[in-house]
């Protein structure tokens, strides 16, 4: 019998694994729902965005940058928590059904391979600027935009820390 550590790092799957997980849904008439970050730290203005990503399917996918592209696309001193933990600390939320880190900077292979049917952004994002949008919309899917929360970020927590 699985601990409850053990059942949630079975939730952080790598590309094949999830592929075939995506193919099982798929054949249970279950409607995907994907998005993607960095969540470095894990606060309010995430779990809010997560769960309302939640509600427009059966399953949730969250993709995760690696260390390496967090650096890129934030800077040297990002990121603050590990790949691994930041996938952790996802897949301990019950709502969320699969996580995967991705190296890339942008989630476009995920996205042709996982073939969801919404995904998900947040409100700093326009569907001009949501990356794979057309394509998810190609085949039928659907693009959906979360307003932020207000006063919750991991910048203004990290500027905060800092002063």
């Amino acid at each position: 019998m699985l601990n409850k550590i053990e059942i949630i790092q079975k939730k952080i799957y790598a590309i094949d694994d999830l592929a075939r997980l995506r193919n099982q849904w798929r054949m249970l008439s279950k409607k995907v729902v994907f998005t993607n970050g960095c969540f470095d730290l894990i606060h309010r203005g995430h779990n809010t965005f997560l769960l309302e990503a939640a509600e427009f399917g059966n399953r949730l996918i969250v993709a995760v940058n690696s260390d390496s592209s967090v650096k890129r696309l934030k800077g040297e001193t990002r990121p603050i928590v590990d790949e691994l933990s930041r996938a952790f600390n996802l897949a301990c939320h019950t709502y969320i059904d699969a996580v995967i880190i991705f190296e890339e900077d942008t989630p476009e292979n995920l996205l042709h391979t996982l073939q969801p049917d919404v995904l998900v952004k947040g409100g700093d994002y326009t569907f001009e600027t949501i990356v794979g949008a057309p394509y998810v919309q190609s085949y039928g899917g659907e693009v959906k935009i979360i307003p932020f929360l207000d006063g919750y970020s991991t910048t203004g927590i990290v500027n905060r820390i800092q002063a």
